[in-house]
């Protein structure tokens, strides 16, 4: 297997250099805000030939864009509230990340949608999924998924015995597809890097630089040096998601539209305990719940409520994993219970405001404007389109630059690990005999890294101990960490253990007892004292129990003030 790309890392020399870039350079565009919409633009204008730079004041996709339900989809409930145009875009997006764009790291994955009576459900759910097909065929290739069948209430229950008998009567099959959604983002970071853009996380934008009424840059912290600096910017593109108004607040300009967030949790329990072929869609009072399949796990949410508190960590209840077990227990023939849940993880959607004061009916479109002269602001929207907001953002920065900007091209721009990868596929037992490693080592690593997994693997060559499996963690290696660290731009534990693998809400003790060996390898690499190494590791320990802790409160309220007793990771204020 060879490796299509060997530029693109982000370790720390790397940041360093993209930070002394982003202090002596005037950009054509600035991008701040580091999750999938913020990466996706800075791709984006790096690939029209735009000098480009992207800041993130914590880590990569460390607010909303890791915290989603996993899914790349169209969206079958929007069809509902008759949003034709969304979830065609979104399906037509869903096939060219499967098939073109990231093929390593998007997968189909299977749903059953079970039928709770006989006729008019059959009827009116099955129009819905053949419309739901007939969009994914119209954006003038495949959709890389099957087309949706109905199934008999005898073919359904043997296909997944873990439903309860009285449950359905029969039921529907369709296709999505799935990402691990912070592993993406960090890619795509990487990807923007590869093709020249400067890009660094831990760096805070804490001002604009205006003449007049015109932006021309931002103010910017290091939060890791201490350095303050300024980023000089023909056009700064704002997609700070959840974030949007307090970012916008620093402009001094009234927004032309609301941000308003909506939290959503999700459960994580071992794929054991229950047997089904398949994900599962069942409908609630409000919306729709997903039991999705993830590795040795499940996936089951969301919930879709209003959140008004602190937008970095927000906190599941007891409350919501009450009502996420109640609503899924309807269908099981075994119910699960709170000790079944090894994984708990509440992330917040960009909602555009002031179209209902239900969450669950406010509007996932997205919307661009040029708020002020030189500052495009790009909010709404949903994971799956990501790849159009960041066009249609950089669209605008674009009209607004002197001479002709070439039209974007990121349709046809694979991401790094892509190139290949079919082939690399189709050889993962013998990569496994070349490198004496089990073949299900190997999946896992393309699953992940796609071809790049062989710069994984030539760590491994150079140090066999990187083969061993990090401890309560067994599907993650130790070279990973390393990984993490020398090309993903991973500066902390939590960078690790939350994001760039996810052992977090995939851990019986959430990464507590990898903590340590994470913190130790860092430290060797990061050039971390004893201290710092020591404090790391407790910093992630606190994390852990406050997270715990929230999710045994009975409201929002309490379970932040739980959450936020964990400290922070702390960013150095001065010079």
């Amino acid at each position: 297997m060879v490796s299509t790309h060997t530029t693109g890392r982000l370790g720390p020399a790397e940041r360093d250099a993209a930070i002394a870039a982003l202090e002596d350079t005037e950009l054509d565009v600035l991008v701040i805000g580091g999750g999938i919409v913020g990466t996706g633009s800075a791709l984006d204008a790096v690939t029209r030939g735009l000098s480009t730079g992207l800041v993130e004041a914590r880590d990569w996709a460390s607010g909303t864009s890791s915290r989603s339900s996993k899914l790349v989809h169209g969206g079958i409930r929007y069809l509902e509230q008759l949003d034709f145009h969304l979830v065609r875009e979104a399906l037509i997006e869903r096939g060219l990340l499967l098939q073109r764009l990231a093929p390593h790291l998007v997968k189909p994955v299977r749903f059953i949608y079970p039928l709770s009576k006989r006729v008019f459900e059959r009827l009116y759910i099955g129009a819905g999924m053949l419309l739901y097909d007939l969009f994914s065929y119209s954006g003038g290739r495949p959709p890389g998924v099957p087309h949706h069948r109905h199934w008999s209430r005898r073919k359904l229950l043997q296909a997944h015995p873990g439903i309860a008998k009285d449950a359905f009567v029969g039921g529907l099959s369709y296709y999505d597809a799935q990402v691990d959604d912070a592993r993406y983002v960090a890619t795509l970071a990487r990807t923007a890097s590869a093709y020249g853009a400067h890009v660094a996380s831990r760096v805070r934008v804490e001002g604009f630089i205006k003449v007049g009424r015109r932006v021309v840059g931002v103010r910017a912290h290091d939060l890791e040096s201490g350095h303050r600096f300024e980023i000089r910017a023909k056009q700064v593109v704002n997609a700070t998601g959840v974030w949007t108004d307090e970012t916008q607040a620093m402009v001094a300009e009234r927004g032309q539209f609301k941000v308003r967030a909506s939290k959503g949790i999700h459960l994580v329990v071992p794929r054991d305990r229950f047997q089904s072929a398949s994900g599962l869609l069942l409908r609630t009072e409000k919306s729709v719940l997903f039991v999705i399949p993830w590795g040795r796990h499940w996936l089951i949410g969301t919930t879709d409520t209003d959140w008004d508190l602190d937008k970095a960590h927000p906190a599941a209840t007891a409350a919501d994993i009450d009502y996420l077990l109640e609503h899924v227990n309807r269908v099981l023939a075994v119910p699960l219970g709170r000790e079944d849940v090894e994984g708990v993880y509440a992330g917040l959607r960009p909602l555009l405001a002031g179209e209902s004061e239900q969450t669950s009916k406010l509007s996932r479109e997205h919307l661009v404007a040029h708020s002020v002269p030189g500052l495009v602001v790009v909010a709404g929207g949903k994971w799956t389109t990501y790849r159009v907001m960041a066009r249609d953002a950089i669209d605008a920065a674009a009209d607004a630059l002197d001479g002709r900007v070439p039209a974007s091209t990121t349709e046809d721009i694979a991401l790094l690990g892509a190139e290949g990868y079919p082939a690399a596929w189709n050889r993962r037992a013998m990569i496994a005999k070349e490198h004496g490693l089990h073949p299900v080592r190997i999946e896992h690593l393309l699953n992940r890294y796609g071809t790049e997994a062989q710069l994984v693997l030539d760590l491994i060559d150079a140090d066999p101990s990187l083969a061993e499996p990090l401890p309560g963690a067994d599907d993650y290696l130790r070279a990973e960490v390393v990984f993490a660290v020398t090309a993903e731009g991973a500066l902390h534990v939590d960078d690790v253990l939350a994001r760039r693998t996810r052992v977090s809400i995939e851990a019986w003790d959430r990464g507590a007892s990898a903590s340590p060996v994470v913190a130790e390898i860092m430290g060797g690499l990061l050039g971390w004292d004893e201290s710092r190494t020591r404090s790391e590791d407790e910093l992630y320990q606190q994390r852990v129990l406050a997270e715990i802790a929230s999710q045994e409160q009975p409201d929002d309220l309490s379970a932040d003030r739980v959450r936020l007793a964990a400290p922070e990771i702390p960013g150095v204020t001065a010079d």
